[in-house]
């Protein structure tokens, strides 16, 4: 699934990103380092994946990586 970086705390490595519908979900530490980053910047394009059965802003990310063509 893809999302946009919305918001990134360097100090707790989380953060959260926008839907493609709009809505915001964060994301917290675990799934920031899953995903290898060192640094997210907002407006960034990014590739997540979620617990399954999860949707919405009840969505629970796993994995932060950025989004690659």
């Amino acid at each position: 699934m893809q999302a946009t970086a919305f918001t990134y705390d360097s100090e707790t490595r989380s953060g959260s990103v926008l839907l493609d519908d709009g809505t915001p979900v964060e994301f917290g530490a675990e799934a920031f380092e899953a995903g290898g980053l060192r640094l997210l910047r907002p407006g960034q394009r990014v590739r997540i994946e979620a617990d399954p059965g999860t949707s919405g802003a009840g969505l629970r990310i796993t994995l932060v990586t950025l989004q690659t063509f």
